[in-house]
């Protein structure tokens, strides 16, 4: 049975063969329909069809061509899997979990990062003449000192961490560890550029203090920066080990990068085949099609991706959040997985992104796929 075509885009004649073109060079076949044979160079509408089964790596393709300039760093497909784990020596849960991660699936190395902030003031700076300055204080906030006490308590952190592996508590995996001065914020991001790991794994407090975490959470501002997957980890979760995970919960928004958002979710997550997809949807207003859209991503991907198994719910209407947390309680769900797009600081200020708000209202880890 030949396999259906489906339709990709519609564009002029010209912008249809340039984007066959591209394609074709990936390996991808394509169809052009509805030209005008008589004047093809100014048919409108023309529809550029593919294989079902390619969809997913065609979009992906165009997402690439068309976000190149704001894409930042994509991860190579040849790149050595590494992750990155940022720390303030109190993100145990979140240290352990990126830890059975990587012994998972075969990461060749993990660096734990730690930025620490220097707040010496000296003497001499305007207005603090007459601030009396105790030398030890002085010495103790001077910036070697505040160095040497981030290396201490790194070196604590890494004896530990050895001797959990010794005992078998964790799997043996290579690691390393980095300490830079600045904001957490800006070194992280800077950091993970020129690293480039295949997955952030950070530390949240939970929803008991989602009010001490919105303002000035460095997991938030990293999950907006970034364009590397980041796996936010509550210190409350009940398991350090993700393959324990029985059931995940992906958010699907309707648009066509929910696909590539999967793609690069199962990249990441191949060897967790046996955990159980629930689809659901991030709109809660009453609308007829959400059932309708959810049912058609199903098929999809049960199609593509035979080896997991699927389900779906729609949110019940209302509030996403408290519809949310209902609906994780009721599945069961040991981990949220959605996609998240780059935007402009103003719309980050002014409308703070679902996976953000997803980030703050919840006790369950939550995997953040840019795309």
């Amino acid at each position: 049975m030949t396999e259906p075509l489906v339709t990709l885009a519609i564009h002029t004649f010209e912008k249809a063969q340039i984007l066959k073109t591209i394609l074709e060079s990936e390996g991808i076949e394509v169809c052009i329909h509805n030209v005008n044979l008589i004047q093809p160079v100014i048919s409108a509408g023309v529809r550029v069809r593919i294989k079902e089964s390619d969809l997913p790596h065609a979009l992906r393709i165009i997402e690439d061509t068309e976000w190149l300039n704001m894409a930042g760093n994509k991860l190579p497909e040849n790149a050595v899997k590494r992750i990155l784990i940022p720390i303030d020596f109190s993100d145990l849960k979140a240290c352990e979990t990126g830890i059975h991660y990587a012994h998972r699936t075969g990461a060749e190395e993990v660096m734990f990062l730690h930025v620490y902030f220097n707040a010496y003031i000296p003497p001499s700076f305007p207005f603090v003449s007459e601030i009396l300055i105790d030398k030890e204080e002085e010495k103790n906030a001077s910036l070697d000192s505040v160095h040497t006490q981030a290396v201490e308590q790194m070196e604590r952190w890494c004896a530990s961490i050895e001797q959990k592996m010794a005992s078998g508590e964790l799997p043996r995996v290579k690691y390393d560890y980095t300490l830079l001065e600045g904001g957490p914020e800006e070194e992280i991001r800077q950091y993970a550029r020129e690293y480039v790991p295949s997955l952030i794994v950070m530390g949240t407090r939970g929803s008991k203090q989602k009010d001490l975490d919105i303002i000035g959470s460095v997991t938030g501002e990293i999950l907006e920066l970034t364009n590397i997957p980041l796996l936010a980890v509550p210190a409350h979760v009940p398991f350090n080990n993700p393959y324990d995970m029985k059931r995940l919960a992906f958010a699907l928004s309707f648009n066509r990068r929910d696909l590539i958002a999967f793609e690069r979710f199962v990249a990441l997550f191949k060897v967790y085949s046996h955990v159980e997809i629930q689809l659901f949807n991030i709109s809660t207003s009453k609308n007829e099609w959400n059932e309708i859209r959810l049912g058609g991503y199903h098929a999809y991907l049960k199609k593509q991706y035979p080896d997991w198994a699927f389900d779906y719910t729609v949110l019940d209407e209302g509030d996403l959040l408290e519809a949310l947390e209902q609906f994780v309680e009721k599945k069961q769900i040991d981990m949220i997985a959605c996609s998240a797009y780059r935007r402009s600081v103003i719309m980050r200020i002014f409308y703070p992104s679902i996976a953000r708000r997803m980030l703050f209202h919840s006790n369950t880890p939550l995997l953040v796929i840019p795309v």
